[in-house]
């Protein structure tokens, strides 16, 4: 297993990290055209329990 000789810079270690960064999640239109509210995509509606025209989830 390789192991680093020498520490790393901290201004090294702050160029390397800046590229490490969180991104915003997707968000899809729900398709039940009653709902519409934004949900991750390839996921069961939280909202309306509905996915691709389906009831999977009852809705409270």
């Amino acid at each position: 297993m390789a192991v680093p000789k020498r520490r790393m810079s901290r201004s090294n270690t702050h160029s390397r990290r800046s590229q490490w960064k969180a991104t915003a999640p997707t968000l899809a239109a729900c398709s039940n055209r009653a709902c519409r509210q934004p949900k991750p995509p390839h996921t069961v509606c939280p909202h309306c329990g509905k996915y691709d025209g389906r009831q999977i989830v009852r809705s409270a």
